[in-house]
């Protein structure tokens, strides 16, 4: 259950939570009434929307929406149900999940309950029936800002509630990838061209993955190279990361602010002073940002979803992309920057808002992205981005 959930016992099913009152309270004193989705109770966090159209039960399990309640734009979600194998982590991670015309009954093979009732059962305090298109608007006018959503049969009164969503903590200074990532590390084995588990040794390349609040599907992506894949706490050590022997090091995405994650930038650091092959999403990309010497900066509403066109500085080539970030690097488009591992530059934009997409080092082998090339839910343009990486290494190797 997300840590800013109380929901309430005795909630009962799915018809009666549904016939029960919600508001959705914004810290400017904007208020939208619905009815209860999920758990019934009160939530808090980060008003946050998310413009993809499929693909909401991988939103819901992304570590990195950690503390946010999520808006999706898309007017009917849950079609498909909830299924065991799409999740991108072993829990849902949103603080709260706000929907405009919930599926009554899903409709998929792979189904095993409804997303209302996965939602119940993790604690997940959400609503629906409100008026989605207008909450996006009011979001992209004021910029994120704290949020709380309430639910049950009597509602405190408005006064009370927004004195409650301005009482919560704020997005900006949080540091929360430890709580998101794995506490022990562990091993995702390399496959083979079959799709099984290569035996012991006979990996093509091993990596030494610091989780920030990896999904699933990122070492996933890198053992269908070949590669095995040690995943290491957030709180991991250089010490931790070399004592792997990793023929590169990969450093996640995840929730927070950058600003905060002064341990994950020194271990980043060592790795570049050791010229080791090194690959970073998302807030890895601003981890590398931060590295480098760069500031970082909390964009006013975000990028969220599954179509979000990025250009290749160098090719000039538009792919369309997944994104799930509040933050950014604060990096010169017009030039080439000297930092203390050498030059560095912009390796991809934004089309949107020219906001920095990726950064590159010319000078070691190093790289990163704002953005998710594993894209679980979404488009794979930028899958081989993952290849570019295995390449590092190989000459690394050479």
């Amino acid at each position: 259950m997300p840590a800013a959930a109380a929901p309430r016992p005795g909630q009962g099913g799915p018809a009666r939570r549904s016939a029960l009152p919600a508001a959705l309270v914004l810290e400017d004193g904007r208020i939208f009434r619905g009815r209860a989705y999920g758990a019934v109770g009160r939530t808090f966090g980060e008003a946050v929307f998310s413009t993809g159209m499929t693909g909401y039960q991988e939103t819901l399990t992304d570590p990195s929406y950690h503390r946010q309640v999520v808006v999706m734009t898309a007017p009917h979600i849950g079609n498909t149900g909830v299924n065991d194998e799409d999740p991108e982590s072993a829990r849902i991670w949103v603080a709260g999940f706000v929907v405009r015309d919930p599926a009554r009954t899903p409709s998929n093979w792979r189904s095993r309950r409804t997303l209302d009732e996965e939602l119940a059962a993790q604690g997940v305090v959400g609503i629906h029936g409100i008026d989605t298109r207008a909450l996006t608007r009011h979001l992209r006018e004021r910029g994120a800002m704290r949020v709380g959503v309430f639910s049950g049969q009597e509602l405190p009164d408005e006064t009370a509630m927004l004195a409650e969503v301005r009482g919560a903590a704020e997005m900006t200074g949080a540091d929360l990838a430890a709580e998101v990532a794995t506490k022990e590390p562990y091993t995702v084995p390399a496959l083979g061209p079959d799709g099984r588990p290569l035996p012991a040794g006979a990996a093509r390349f091993r990596v030494a993955a610091v989780d920030l609040g990896i999904k699933g599907m990122t070492p996933h992506r890198m053992a269908e190279r070949g590669i095995e894949v040690h995943v290491l706490p957030a709180t991991a050590s250089a010490a931790d990361v070399l004592a792997v022997e990793p023929d590169g090091v990969f450093f996640s995405n995840g929730p927070g602010d950058p600003a905060t994650a002064d341990g994950p930038v020194a271990v980043m650091r060592e790795v570049l002073e050791r010229r080791i092959p090194l690959f970073g999403i998302c807030f890895g990309n601003q981890i590398l940002g931060r590295a480098l010497g760069f500031g970082t900066f909390k964009l006013k509403y975000g990028h969220r979803g599954i179509n979000q066109p990025v250009q290749d500085r160098a090719t000039g080539k538009v792919e369309v992309t997944a994104h799930n970030h509040g933050f950014a690097v604060d990096a010169p488009l017009d030039r080439v920057s000297e930092t203390p591992y050498g030059r560095a530059e912009v390796s991809h934009v934004c089309l949107n808002d020219q906001v920095v997409e990726g950064l590159r080092l010319l000078d070691r082998p190093a790289f990163s992205v704002q953005y998710h090339p594993e894209a679980a839910a979404g488009p794979h343009d930028a899958a081989y981005l993952f290849d570019r990486f295995a390449s590092l290494m190989e000459d690394q190797r050479a």
